[in-house]
């Protein structure tokens, strides 16, 4: 990676402040070059963190980990919530009557939902696909 902007539109704005460009009260002089005047010198980033750690950038593994570990709690959570609710709900569909136990009735419809929401989704993003390849 570059330590200068490809496109000058991205480049950082420097100040007085900065350490960058001229002082307001300072006469100006034009001694720069173009390239200059859109790249001003990067300054060097610190040679160590404050703390002495190495930094290191977040990794898919890591990532995965992360969800992992979430999941885990969000399953554990679940658990505990039909655990609690074990009392029977009757469920009427249609002609069907179904006995569960209400924390799974729950969980149940929980789900249904989301599955409609999807279907809702996936429905949209085929009409959006489809308008897309007109246009082209």
């Amino acid at each position: 990676m570059s330590s200068t902007p490809e496109d000058p539109s991205n480049a950082p704005v420097y100040g007085p402040t900065d350490g960058f460009g001229s002082d307001p009260e300072l006469p100006k002089t034009d001694d720069t070059t173009a390239v200059e005047k859109h790249y001003p010198e990067p300054v060097a980033p610190p040679t160590s963190t404050p703390t002495g750690t190495a930094v290191t950038d977040r990794t898919r593994a890591a990532t995965t980990w992360v969800g992992l570990v979430i999941g885990a709690i969000v399953l554990i959570l679940l658990l505990v919530f039909i655990l609690q609710n074990l009392e029977s709900a009757s469920v009427k569909i249609l002609a069907w009557q179904i006995d569960f136990p209400l924390g799974i009735t729950i969980l149940l419809s929980a789900i249904a939902g989301a599955l409609i929401m999807a279907l809702a989704g996936g429905i949209r993003i085929v009409q959006i696909r489809r308008a897309a390849k007109r246009q082209l």
